[in-house]
Formats: C-alpha cells, sequence, structure tokens
C-alpha cells in the first residue's frame, strides 16, 4: 500500500482539471476564482442548518412509522431511541474526523486515508449506488401522490418531471440545491413542529375545537402495557426504522462547499442530539399518547394521519401527502447533489473516470451529477417495468448499505483520530466521547444489528437485504484489491 500523505495545513480548492493529492484534502473552504476552480462555497450558513436539521427528517418518518408502531407499541419509543442514539454516535465520529478535514468525499476520503484505498473506493462506490436506488425509490412515491392530484399525467410522466427538475437545480449552482434544500427541509419542520405542539394541546385537552379526550399519557401504559409485545419487540421496531435515519451524514458532505465548513461540521454534530429527540422521539411520543397503538387507522391511514383526523384537523389526509412531498422532494434533492459529490469525491481520488472530478466554472460536477441521475433513471424504469425482480434486488442489494457506512465510519475514526492527533492535533475541534471504548461500543452495537437482521426471513426482509448487500460490497472490494494490484504492478514496470 503507497504511504498516505499527511493532513494539509489549509484547505485549498480543487482544481477542475487536477485531482488533490490528498483524499483527505478539501473542495476549498472558500469560493473559486472562475473557470477550473473546482467546487464553490455557494451554500449559506442557513442552507447548512436547514440541510442538517432536515437530513435527520427522512420521509419514512411520516410513511413507516405506523408499521413500526403496530410491531412493538408504545416500546417503538425505544426502538427510535435507541437508533437514535446510534446515530449520534456515529456522527460525532464522523463530526470529529469532518471538522478536522472537511471534504467532499467525507467518510469515504476518511476511509481512504485511515484503512487503505480500497476501503474508501468501498465505501464511496456503495454509498452512491445506494442514494441512486434512493432517488428512484423517492421519485416513484413523489410521482404516485402527484398523479393523485393530477390524473392527466401518468405516474412515470411526474416521475420524469420531477428529476428533470431537481436535475436541472443541481446543473445550475450548489446555491440552488441549498435554496431548494432550505424550502423542503423548512416545510418538514415547520410541519412537525406545528404536529408536536397541536398535538400536546390535544393529549391535555387545550386544544380549541378540538373533541379529543385529554388522555395525557394513559395510552403508553393502558392498551397492554408499554410493551405488549414483550421486550423483544424493540429489536423488531429498530429494524424497522433504522433506514429512515439515513441521511444525517449529508451536512458533512456538503460542508465542504461552505464559507466555514469547520464551523459548520461543529455545529451539526453537537445538534444532532436535540434534532433527533424532538424530530422523531417528540413527534412519536406524541402519536401514541393521542391514540391506542392497536389504533387500525395507524396502518390504514398512516400513523400521523391518524393523529391529526383523531383531533379534528380537517383534510388530515391531503395536508400530511403534501407534506410526505415535501419530504420526498428534499430527499430525492439531497439523493442527487450527495450522489453526485461521492461521484466527484471519487473522481478527484482516480477511483472513478476523471471527468467525475470536473467542475464547471460554475463550481458544479456536471458529469457526475448527469452520471448519477442516468443511473437514476434506469432504477426508475426498472421500478415500473420489472418491480418484482430487479429493481426488488437493487432495494435489498443496497438496504443493509446504511450500516456498512456507519460501521467504516467507526474503524475510520479509531485510526484518523491518531493521525490527527500526531499530525494536526490543533484540528480536534470536535472530540468522540470516551475514545476509544464508546466507538468499539458503537461497532458493536451495529455488528448487532446487522446480526438481528440475518432472524428476518420475510421476503425482501433483513435477511435477504444484509445478504444481498454484503455480496454486492464483496463485489467491490474485489474490484477495489484487483485495481489496487494492478496500480502496483504498473509502478513497478520501469520506464522505457
Amino acid at each position: 500500500m503507497t504511504a498516505r500523505p499527511p493532513l494539509p495545513a489549509t484547505d485549498s480548492p480543487a482544481t477542475a482539471e487536477s485531482t488533490p493529492a490528498d483524499p483527505g484534502s478539501g473542495p476549498g473552504s472558500g469560493p473559486g476564482s472562475g473557470p477550473g476552480s473546482g467546487l464553490q462555497a455557494g451554500l449559506k450558513n442557513r442552507h447548512l442548518s436547514m440541510i442538517a436539521i432536515g437530513g435527520v427528517i427522512g420521509a419514512g418518518l411520516f410513511v413507516g412509522s405506523g408499521s413500526g408502531i403496530a410491531a412493538a407499541g408504545p416500546g417503538i419509543l425505544v426502538s427510535y431511541a435507541l437508533v437514535g442514539a446510534l446515530v449520534v454516535l456515529v456522527m460525532r465520529m464522523l463530526g470529529e474526523m469532518a471538522a478536522a478535514n472537511p471534504t467532499s468525499g467525507s467518510f469515504s476520503a476518511y476511509a481512504d486515508r485511515a484503512l487503505g484505498r480500497w476501503a474508501g473506493f468501498t465505501i464511496g462506490w456503495l454509498y452512491w449506488f445506494f442514494w441512486v436506488v434512493v432517488l428512484a425509490v423517492e421519485a416513484t412515491a413523489g410521482a404516485k401522490i402527484l398523479a393523485g392530484w393530477v390524473p392527466a399525467v401518468p405516474q412515470w410522466g411526474w416521475a420524469l418531471i420531477v428529476m428533470l427538475v431537481l436535475t436541472a437545480s443541481n446543473l445550475a449552482s450548489v446555491s440552488s440545491y441549498g435554496e431548494f434544500e432550505f424550502w423542503f427541509a423548512g416545510i418538514k419542520v415547520v410541519a412537525i413542529a406545528a404536529f408536536i405542539v397541536l398535538g400536546a394541546l390535544a393529549i391535555f385537552g387545550l386544544l380549541p375545537g378540538s373533541d379529543h379526550p385529554a388522555s395525557g399519557f394513559s395510552h403508553l401504559t393502558a392498551d397492554g402495557g408499554f410493551l405488549p409485545h414483550g421486550p423483544g419487540a424493540i429489536l423488531t421496531g429498530v429494524l424497522m426504522v433504522v433506514f429512515s435515519f439515513m441521511g444525517s451524514e449529508i451536512v458533512t458532505l456538503a460542508a465542504g462547499e461552505s464559507a466555514d465548513p469547520r464551523g459548520a461540521v461543529t455545529k451539526a454534530t453537537n445538534s444532532v442530539i436535540w434534532r433527533i429527540a424532538v424530530f422523531y422521539l417528540g413527534s412519536i411520543l406524541i402519536v401514541v399518547s393521542l391514540l391506542r397503538w392497536d389504533d387500525p387507522a395507524i396502518l390504514k391511514d398512516g400513523s400521523y394521519v391518524a393523529a391529526l383526523s383523531s383531533i379534528g384537523i380537517p383534510h388530515a389526509a391531503q395536508i400530511m401527502n403534501a407534506i410526505v412531498l415535501t419530504s420526498v422532494l428534499s430527499c430525492l434533492n439531497s439523493g442527487l447533489y450527495t450522489a453526485s459529490r461521492m461521484a466527484f469525491s471519487l473522481g478527484g481520488r482516480s477511483d472513478a473516470p476523471a471527468s467525475f472530478g470536473r467542475t464547471t466554472n460554475r463550481g458544479v460536477p456536471r458529469t457526475a451529477i448527469l452520471a448519477s441521475v442516468v443511473f437514476g433513471f434506469v432504477a426508475v424504469a426498472f421500478n415500473y417495468l420489472w418491480p418484482d425482480t430487479v429493481f426488488q434486488f437493487l432495494l435489498n442489494s443496497s438496504g443493509a448499505i446504511a450500516l456498512f457506512v456507519w460501521l467504516v465510519i467507526c474503524f475510520s475514526q479509531l485510526r484518523m483520530r491518531k493521525i490527527i492527533q500526531r499530525e494536526a492535533p490543533e484540528k480536534l475541534v470536535v472530540r468522540m466521547w470516551l475514545y476509544p471504548y464508546l466507538t468499539w461500543a458503537t461497532i458493536a452495537l451495529i455488528t448487532f444489528v446487522l446480526g438481528y437482521m440475518l432472524t428476518d426471513t420475510a421476503e425482501g426482509g433483513g435477511r435477504d437485504q444484509v445478504v444481498l448487500s454484503t455480496l454486492v460490497a464483496i463485489g467491490v472490494v474485489a474490484v477495489a484489491l484487483v485495481r489496487e494490484r494492478l496500480g502496483r504492478t504498473r509502478d513497478a514496470v520501469p520506464s522505457a
């Protein structure tokens, strides 16, 4: 393995026609200066603040929480708390590395430096694969809602329109992405905040015009107990909610295109605890306090629609559809951005075609964006043409990648802490708590979740996801190792 260069003393912009020598080098903490200036600082503080907040609020929170409540009862709160704690720890580790050296490649670049080129290559491409599949999922979900409102346009037409609009936005400039995400995430945040306030008032009988009984928190224990299906249901709940948290790491990629990347990462890392506590635990607590956990409406209509209907909010289903559509568009927008920036970073490290690592004079990695959206379009086509075969395979083979990413972040942090302490200790402005013990505990917890997924034998369930995702990961690792060996062989051959 070739030696990796030391951490840079400053974060200089990557050029559009050349790649950074250090995979950990940031894309620049200041604006570029015209053509060939690489990624530019087009994201404002308000953009990053909302990206950080919105990153932990996926559409899965709105549409997937009902199944978790039905499976675990009020105990789903413990499931969300466990996964939330896991995300907080992973984000703390990632924040430590990102604050020390912000870069568009984030954890892929850190894995490259800490674990070897094969690791950065593998996790970078797996993460890219995960998000291009997400593009298809979210585009289809958004198209379904829009087709329900305007049936004259077919679902595939809406999916095409949504993808084209957000692709055009990402191609325009990074500030366009930031502006879209600011408003998308802002709507999600306002909606959940309003839901929590209205729900809390109804719980205690203080909401004017509502005939909901002032039940307080009695539903948490009165309807079969806090754990009606036993303690084991908590783990079942964990499997159901863990993937709704994916996206919290996006801010560490986006920070590289801001004026103060280190400050943005530090702020996002320090605020992740209250964000998860309020938006996930707070809103789910409202749902299971307003309704019996076994209320048929939770599964039939969705947990949030059922809760809103129970307190007399008119047109609750349409209101929630609009909010879910916003969340879907937000996820689609961020997914395209995230996939393209990871492809850009891979191109800059010679782990992808060199054209992926080039930018336009507006600091936009156009080729990386177009390549990502093309694969997204292909996945959308698979979803409409072969939903139960090819597309189901794509879903299952990307299903456990989120947990793989978190594992790689943990192992990278174990080694990067020592590298940073040795080369640039002043950059440790964010520190992982109880290092290395809490890092190892997090690794053990993620490994346990992966192992528990193997007990889920339903078609398309946890076992299928872990097995297929592992096979895909092994294939990518094999490609990485072959490339590395070929590279060493080529370097060993003397030039004529």
